[in-house]
Parts: structure tokens; C-alpha cells; sequence
């Protein structure tokens, strides 16, 4: 991995590793992709799926059948985990629901909180399976009440869909899976076609063609945000385990290529150390060729005269995942502002699948405004305005002179004649 020793290249650095480009030719690829579907509806996302996946479908949607039949082919050591999962996810997303608080009326104003009716989720899919995306993404919504939620997600090359991910969509209630992937699922979602349903926001991470067409349907459909290429920063101090850090490196870049692993160290020993168990790991792992692409091409260790410059450099780069591994790590939490996941003393890939928040979280510094999938995610609020006459009487001249002054006359003319009303000894209302 290369090394840093300058702040200011390190900044450099950071920031370009952050940008994702979403423009140019995919751009268009994409565009053309929504304009087939939504004109074609199911005929074009049959032919995609042949032109993109290889596969030819006799029907999109996967049956009950197959759905049942996906807990013998799965094997009871992972239905286990994935229902041990399911439960972390759904127990965490209870007690998060039930501390927001948000609904109130007072003084005849309030909020009005409702859930989403139907939601699209996108997964994953085609060479590997992701059910764990199922469940961090399917059991919000359910909790937050969601009438109806609806998975698509790529076939495999034998035109299935995965054993594992059909287990984690039954465990977490989906009403609806669909075989198609990339960014023709999401203008299925954002448009519906004859089998396909029109949802009313779409979630979950793919690839650069699911993030552009999530980023071109955003006002047809809500989307929970453009998820890029996953990336953890490890801040260590002297006191870390370089075999442990160098795991944790190698457990973010096998994702892919495009994955950013960075070790932003205060120990000029430490870097050494980690950079050469990296090596020597490396050697151990299956996805061993995609690791060090990954390391080769965004893979950085940084070294910094001090826990402040770190902390500077973390909160510049706002990273999808953070691992504290330094001595007091919790002493420094309140000067963490960016940040999609802080992890103290628990490794990142346990916050993959069996923590219990979700695992679909802010990448290329959208965590400096954006949050992880939640609860909140798939809830909405409605302002209530229940006022009665005496408030109308304290508050319509103050609106009518507003409203005179922008020239909007019916909106003045509209208190007036209400606080006429009330002169009049009628009813404001």
C-alpha cells in the first residue's frame, strides 16, 4: 500500500479517492436504458436481461414455489445465521422507532408521521448473492410499517435467483421479488411496467448503472441516496494490532476494485507493520486478486504527527465506515463529525451482517449530509395546522400585511375575509 507522510498530499488524496464520476458515456447508456423501459415496460427489461445478463427469462417475477424451496438449498447452518440476523437487524430497528418521538400536535400545530406504501429494494446480485442487503434494507421498512415492499435484483446466470438471498427476502416479509438487475430494475421501480409495480422509493446500493439511475428517476421516486463504491478509514494509534488492522483492510477491499481501504496512522511504526501483514494475508484470501487491485489503486496508509491532524483528515473525508483502534477511542467520539459507522473495538464485517444497524450507509462524503438506511427512511411527515379563532385573530393581519407586501393579494384577501367573518360574528373558518 503506498505510504503518506505530508498533510496536504494526504487531503490531495482524499478528496480525488472520494469523487465518483457519474457522468459521461454511462450516463447516456443509462438514460437510453430508463427511455426503453418506460416506453416497452416488460419487453425491454426481457430483452436487457438477455443483451446485459446472458440470461433468458420465461417469466420476471420468482414464484412461491421457488421461494419455498430455497430454505432446503440454502442449508439450516445459514437460515440460522440469516435468522439470527434478521432478528439483531429487527430489534434495533424497534428500539430506534420507538425512541424517535416524532409525531406531536401542541398549540394546534403538529407533525403527522406516516410510512411509505410501497418501496422498491434493490440487491445485488448475478455472480455472488448479497442476502444480508436483503435484510438490512426490507426489515426497516417493515418496522416502519411499510404496506408493501418489492425486491429486484439480477438473475443468475441459470436464471435463478439465489438460495440464500430468496431465505433472507421470505425471513424478512418481501412481498414481491423480481429477476431483474442494474439500472433497468430501477426504472421498472421508478415507472412500473406490466409486472413490474411503480414504487414510491427506491433503496439499496449497486453499481455505478443502478447509482446513475437512481440519480436520473430522483423526483419520479424518492431515493435513499448514490451509494458508491464502499470505503472504511481504520484511525490507529500505537496501541492498535497491525495483524487485526491488516484484516480489516483486506475485509473492505475484496468487496471490489473500486473499494477504498485507508489506515490513517499516528506511528510511523505501525504503518510498516500493517503494510507488510497486508502482504502476507493477502496470500490467504479466495478474492485475493480483487483485494490487491483494490489496495493498488485506492489502498492508502497515512501518517500524521497527531490525533488531531487524523481527525482532521477523517472529518475531510466523511468515510462510509470508521474503525477507532486507539487507545480511549470513545473520548474522541464527539469530535467525529463525518461519518456513516463508527466502530469501536468490533470489527467493521460484523456491522456487515449481524449487528443490528443497517449496513447500507453514506459513501464518497455524502456522510457529511447523509445518514445510514433506517427507520426514517421509509417514514414521512405531514404538517398539521389546526388553528382556531383566536389565533386567526392574532395572526391573519400580521399574514395579510406579508402577503400585500409580495404582491399575492387573494392570499391577504383570503385571512381579510375570515377576520371579517369573525367581526361579523361568523365562524373563520
Amino acid at each position: 500500500m503506498r505510504i503518506i507522510r505530508d498533510l496536504e498530499a494526504a487531503k490531495s488524496l482524499l478528496l480525488e479517492r472520494a469523487q465518483v464520476e457519474l457522468a459521461g458515456e454511462a450516463y447516456e447508456t443509462v438514460q437510453q436504458i430508463l427511455g426503453e423501459v418506460r416506453a416497452r415496460g416488460d419487453s425491454a427489461l426481457f430483452d436487457y436481461t438477455r443483451e446485459i445478463d446472458g440470461v433468458e427469462l420465461a417469466r420476471l417475477e420468482v414464484t412461491r414455489e421457488e421461494i419455498a424451496q430455497s430454505r432446503n438449498v440454502a442449508g439450516k447452518e445459514l437460515v440460522s445465521a440469516l435468522e439470527l440476523a434478521a432478528e439483531r437487524v429487527r430489534s434495533f430497528h424497534v428500539a430506534q422507532k420507538r425512541s424517535l418521538g416524532l409525531e406531536f400536535v401542541e398549540g394546534g400545530l403538529g407533525f403527522l408521521v406516516r410510512s411509505l406504501e410501497r418501496v422498491g429494494i434493490y440487491v445485488p446480485g448475478g455472480k455472488a448473492s448479497y442476502p444480508s442487503t436483503v435484510l438490512m434494507t426490507a426489515i426497516p421498512a417493515g418496522v416502519a410499517g411499510v404496506d408493501e415492499v418489492v425486491v429486484t435484483t439480477p438473475p443468475a446466470p441459470d436464471g435463478t435467483v439465489p438460495a440464500s438471498t430468496l431465505v433472507a427476502a421470505d425471513i424478512a416479509k418481501v412481498d414481491r421479488i423480481f429477476k431483474v438487475g442494474g439500472a433497468q430494475a430501477v426504472a421498472a421501480m421508478a415507472y412500473g411496467t406490466e409486472s413490474v409495480p411503480r414504487v414510491d422509493k427506491i433503496c439499496g446500493p449497486g453499481n455505478v448503472f443502478v447509482t446513475l439511475a437512481k440519480k436520473q428517476v430522483y423526483g419520479i421516486v424518492g431515493i435513499d441516496g448514490l451509494h458508491g463504491p464502499t470505503e472504511t478509514v481504520i484511525l490507529a494509534d500505537d496501541s492498535a494490532s497491525p495483524v487485526l488492522c491488516a484484516a480489516d483492510l483486506l475485509a473492505q477491499a475484496e468487496h471490489d476494485e473500486m473499494a477504498s481501504a485507508i489506515l490513517i496512522t499516528t506511528s510511523p511504526r505501525m504503518a510498516g507493520e500493517v503494510n507488510e501483514e497486508v502482504e502476507r494475508q493477502l496470500a490467504q484470501l479466495e478474492r485475493q486478486a480483487i483485494a490487491r487491485q483494490s489496495l493498488e489503486r485506492n489502498g492508502v496508509i497515512v501518517v500524521v504527527d497527531n490525533i488531531d491532524e487524523a481527525i482532521e483528515l477523517v472529518n475531510l473525508y466523511a468515510p462510509e465506515h470508521l474503525c477507532l483502534a486507539m487507545r480511549d477511542a470513545r473520548s474522541y467520539l464527539d469530535r467525529i463529525r463525518h461519518a456513516g459507522g463508527i466502530f469501536i473495538e468490533s470489527p467493521e464485517a460484523l456491522g456487515d451482517y449481524t449487528a443490528g444497524p443497517s449496513h447500507v450507509m453514506p459513501t464518497g462524503r455524502t456522510a457529511r449530509f447523509g445518514s445510514p438506511l433506517s427507520v426514517l427512511d421509509f417514514l414521512k411527515v405531514s404538517i398539521l395546522v389546526d388553528l382556531d379563532d383566536e389565533a386567526l385573530k392574532a395572526l391573519g393581519p400580521a399574514a395579510a400585511t406579508i402577503a400585500r407586501a409580495e404582491g399575492l393579494t387573494a392570499h391577504a384577501l383570503s385571512v381579510e375575509r375570515r377576520l371579517e367573518d369573525l367581526e361579523r360574528g361568523k365562524p373563520g373558518k
